[in-house]
């Protein structure tokens, strides 16, 4: 899971290196159009359904805390 998602930020930014940033959003590292990418790119890559619920700041902040969510979503099925 952490390389399929490592892979897809990396095509939605590849000058971030996301396996150590901790500060995704805070920082800018990633922007609205980012997140708006990565959520369909998330759903279809993982077979889940990110709601708008799930659009949180501290949802999408770090690598692990997408991870989290993803595990979390796919958990709810």
């Amino acid at each position: 899971m952490k390389k399929k998602l490592l892979e897809i930020l990396a095509e939605i930014n590849p000058a971030v290196d996301f396996a150590k940033e901790k500060n995704l959003l805070d920082d800018g590292l990633l922007d609205s159009f980012d997140i708006i990418a990565l959520v369909g790119e998330l759903n279809d890559a993982f077979d889940i359904e990110i709601g708008v619920e799930h659009l949180l700041p501290e949802n999408f902040n770090s690598l692990d805390a997408i991870i989290n969510l993803i595990k979390k979503l796919q958990a709810g099925r």
